[in-house]
């Protein structure tokens, strides 16, 4: 992917099996690609809940040599990127906290989209919040008095915010999962032994042995405890209606997983597939732009008939070292993460690759090198349609003047980029390579047609707290197959 999308945060919850904190901490290596700015692991053992939480990746967080101090049968956890709330260590989740109803452990992927509005509502009656994310706003939630005496006092909290959220909460004897009515973000549930699992992807169960259920239903909430698990629809039944993001199929999620009901590798595949019956080209070979590219290339060259060649050479030992606020560093950065192999496109007429194009800082300077390693032609392939609208729905994506393709046309790209020519997938090409109908599906980052409307004022890349750290490029690391690059 070219240059700074994020998705927001991974999820991992355990419950009925002994030290569950050890195979929380396993799901969530499999989760790092969702959040490398910080983790957290909350425990309990039916009497105690405890915590372990710090800032950096999973190992530096939560060393594996503290996961003996989380004793209990039932665990959540989080790997975090800050969509909205600053770096800051008080923003680390899960969240605890302790209230008229006892203690209380939460954890979020997503993003509210009247969080804001709701915050300054209950600041004006004089509750104070500790941190300066979206999800703090569940906890004022419950512990309104007017809420507390409810029946289901958390159904009625979880529908009176709006937007992409994915839930878990611990208390000392369950683990309670719930979806929002759109489902905008995957959430699977699975069984290991005896026990339950719940995760963002599927690929967080096959790490510790898990069996796969099923995907927890837009607007279902399921509680996990001794008796068993428990689903309820917590969601008025005219609320739901999926919308699963599209970009999860597109970028996000592993390729190894599983998500809205079909393989991801597979949807990627079929992506590149469309894509060159949509934009064939006399060429020579196939190039991915590392790693997110693979499928959608390896589909391209099988429905092209040209060979894919391993053109680029991604490094993975570039870590948070080389993070880089500024554009010089950043440029900097994109040539140590990535190399050309010259014999590859040495006087060859190259199909380039990758899943999207989002400001074109990395691909520029690929397609730079590619050519200075002596390719007669460069076409661009991307496979997915333009990104010209800003995610609201806990995908980090630019303001829409940051997005180069809302800012030019198609000559006007290519000029810039270096490419002979740039193709993108249509937007019903894309939608032919997924199962479910195209309604079932959220696309607004390319149609600007959102399903949840946007109550909070977005202005400032929907952020309630805009510190000087929370601007610094924090997407270079990737850990996996569906990488981030610039």
């Amino acid at each position: 992917m070219d240059c700074e999308g994020h998705e927001y945060c991974g999820l991992m919850g355990i419950f009925g099996v002994p030290d569950a904190a050890v195979p929380v901490w396993l799901g969530l290596h499999a989760l790092q690609h969702r959040g490398q700015e910080s983790a957290g692991i909350v425990s309990s053992d039916g009497d105690k809940i405890r915590s372990r939480k710090g800032m950096g990746l999973l190992p530096q967080a939560v060393p594996s040599s503290e996961l003996e101090k989380l004793p209990g049968h039932l665990a959540i956890g989080h790997v975090r990127y800050s969509t909205t709330g600053s770096s800051k260590p008080q923003n680390i989740q899960p969240l605890v906290v302790d209230y008229s109803e006892g203690l209380l452990a939460i954890a979020h992927n997503g993003n509210l989209v009247n969080a804001r509005t709701l915050r300054d509502e209950y600041e004006a009656y004089g509750s104070i919040f500790q941190t300066s994310t979206d999800s703090e706003i569940i906890v004022h939630l419950l512990a309104n008095p007017e809420n507390v005496c409810r029946e289901n006092s958390l159904g009625h909290c979880l529908n009176c915010v709006k937007g992409a959220y994915c839930f878990l909460f611990l208390r000392d004897d369950r683990i309670i999962a719930a979806r929002d009515p759109q489902g905008l973000r995957p959430l699977c549930l699975g069984k290991l032994d005896e026990g339950y699992v719940v995760a963002s992807e599927s690929v967080a169960f096959d790490l510790i042995g898990a069996n796969f259920l099923r995907e927890v239903e837009p607007g279902e909430m399921v509680t996990i405890s001794a008796e068993g698990v428990k689903s309820e629809i917590f969601a008025p039944k005219k609320d739901i209606k999926p919308a699963h993001c599209i970009f999860e199929h597109i970028y996000f999620a592993r390729p190894d997983s599983s998500i809205f009901g079909e393989n991801v590798h597979q949807v990627r595949h079929r992506l590149g597939r469309v894509l060159a019956e949509e934009s064939m080209v006399p060429a020579d070979v196939v190039v991915a732009i590392p790693d997110s590219g693979y499928s959608a290339a390896l589909g391209y060259c099988q429905a092209s008939g040209l060979p894919l060649d391993r053109g680029l050479i991604r490094n993975h030992y570039v870590g948070r070292t080389f993070l880089a606020p500024v554009q010089r560093q950043r440029v900097r950065a994109v040539s140590m993460k990535h190399n050309v192999v010259p014999a590859v496109v040495k006087d060859k007429r190259v199909i380039l690759v990758d899943d999207s194009l989002i400001r074109g800082t990395t691909t520029k300077n690929l397609v730079g090198a590619i050519r200075a390693a002596g390719a007669k032609e460069v076409h661009l392939r991307i496979s997915c349609p333009p990104n010209i609208y800003p995610c609201f729905y806990g995908i980090d994506f630019p303001t829409r003047e940051e997005l180069l393709a809302a800012t030019h046309d198609i000559p006007q790209m290519e000029e810039l980029l270096g490419v002979d020519t740039l193709r993108y997938i249509s937007l019903s090409g894309m939608l032919s390579a997924v199962s479910l109908p195209a309604h079932h599906y959220c696309a607004a980052c390319f149609t600007g047609k959102y399903p949840v409307k946007v109550i909070d004022k977005m202005g400032d890349k929907y952020s309630m707290d805009r510190s000087g750290e929370e601007d610094e490029d924090r997407d270079m690391l990737d850990l996996h197959g569906g990488g981030k690059k610039h």
